[in-house]
């Protein structure tokens, strides 16, 4: 076997905080996942962080010293993964920290994240990479694995040095917040790929046709008179970076999309066979230009919420499969920095701790789209980067989520894990709340609500 095929055999690193393996019988919970076939009540043991068994109501024994929950009115998943998060460490973390984004991903029921590197420093060389990863081995409430830039500084002209962070434990490579804007760069990145045996995940933008845009470009910001940013800017370069990595042969993954146009070119690239993937944040599932004529801030991110159309083709493409997966994009800011005016305000909201909410609220309860489906693709993130899918099924790492389905609240009145409170839902009403998240065998978040008792 050559280096490049045993990188690429080596299964990715993840970093956590060592804590006790859970030991818990989940009694009466819906059990539900798509996966493994299970959509009903049920009985859950969890034993030594690992799922022991999976029987009916009542059917199994709580061994000696293992914790009990009644679980009856909630549901049972496997723990959501989110892709695409910033963790603001190092540089930002008045804005977030491993700690505090990692508790946020917990209580919003996700067991694993992927944590985006234009951070200041840039996570470019191998030491930024390790020292993160020794931070998260002491403070990460769940795993967390972490990508590198695919540029030096994000310049978008000289490749890191991609093997080595390989190495150091990358888990793939992005310069998300920007462009790779050279194809000549991108073509050279997809080539040093077979190296490296870790996939590209890239913001699709163009620049030079975003210019000083602020939100989509339509309707809305002519009425507002706020310079827009034009759909083709993303959907241009899904398919120049498709193609690209079509002629190499390699694996990309496209970020956040949020246009029509992009779902379409990244059909029409897996309809070709480019091994290529996509992921779709729940505001721009859930929102759209509309949103955005009070000006508020928290609704300003990149890419912008577009119009209603693209909004439907993004539910379409998420059901299709087109779309694989459900990403946060979660991206924290400082309170002043989100009281700027909306054109000089930062790009960004928060989103781990609304994700299932938010689609639940919009999506499953109007019969959009199936509870069934949701799950599944809040959970397909990380297959896309050789991650194990969470599952209910037995001798399965620990993964599970309880949620109350019929639990209402008001996003963030009693405040936030994050230690940003920039959600684009902020005031909005939603159903479904996270009750308790296992994470990599461990117990990450419980609600003080959470019954148990202790056999």
């Amino acid at each position: 076997m050559s280096t490049a095929d045993r990188r690429t055999a080596a299964a990715v690193e993840f970093d956590a905080r060592p804590s006790p393996a859970a030991d818990l019988l989940v009694r009466g919970a819906h059990l539900l996942d798509p996966r493994a076939g299970l959509d009903g009540p049920g009985d859950l043991l969890l034993r030594d962080g690992r799922i022991a068994q999976v029987g009916a109501p009542g059917a199994l024994e709580a061994p000696d010293g293992c914790e009990e929950i009644d679980a009856s009115g909630l549901h049972a998943f496997p723990a959501f993964f989110d892709p695409h998060v910033h963790l603001r460490t190092p540089g930002r973390e008045d804005e977030e920290d491993v700690e505090s984004g990692t508790r946020a991903a917990a209580a919003g029921g996700f067991g694993g994240i992927l944590a985006m590197p234009n951070t200041d420093p840039v996570v470019d060389v191998a030491p930024v990479l390790l020292s993160l990863r020794e931070r998260a081995r002491t403070e990460a409430h769940v795993p967390v694995g972490f990508l590198a830039a695919i540029t030096r500084a994000q310049s978008g002209t000289e490749l890191t040095e991609m093997a080595e962070l390989a190495d150091a434990g990358a888990v793939a490579f992005t310069d998300d917040g920007l462009p790779v804007r050279s194809a000549g760069v991108l073509r050279l990145a997809l080539q040093y790929q077979r190296l490296a045996g870790r996939p590209l995940a890239l913001h699709e933008e163009d620049p030079g046709l975003s210019g000083p845009g602020a939100m989509h470009e339509g309707a809305v910001s002519a009425l507002l008179g706020v310079a827009g940013i034009p759909s083709i800017s993303e959907s241009t370069m899904v398919a120049r970076d498709a193609a690209v990595a079509g002629y190499e042969g390699g694996q990309v993954h496209m970020q956040h999309l949020s246009a029509r146009e992009s779902v379409e070119a990244v059909e029409h690239a897996k309809a070709r066979g480019v091994a290529v993937s996509a992921e779709v944040s729940p505001h721009h599932l859930t929102l759209t230009e509309d949103d955005v004529r009070a000006l508020d801030t928290a609704r300003k991110m990149n890419p912008p919420l577009r119009a209603q159309a693209d909004r439907h083709a993004l539910i379409d493409g998420l059901r299709s499969g087109v779309i694989d997966c459900v990403a946060t994009d979660h991206a924290p800011h400082a309170r002043e920095e989100k009281e700027d005016p909306f054109e000089l305000a930062p790009m960004g909201t928060t989103g781990l701790e609304t994700a299932f909410a938010a689609l639940y609220t919009e999506l499953v309860l109007p019969g959009v789209l199936g509870l069934e489906l949701v799950v599944e693709r809040l959970t397909a993130g990380g297959a896309l980067f050789g991650v194990a899918v969470p599952t209910l099924r037995p001798e399965a790492e620990a993964n599970v989520c309880l949620v109350d389905l019929e639990a209402r609240w008001t996003v963030g009145e009693t405040g936030y894990q994050s230690r940003s409170d920039n959600s684009c839902f902020a005031g909005r009403e939603l159903a479904g709340r996270v009750r308790l998240t296992v994470a990599g065998g461990a117990v990450a978040w419980r609600e003080p609500a959470t019954a148990s008792s202790t056999a």
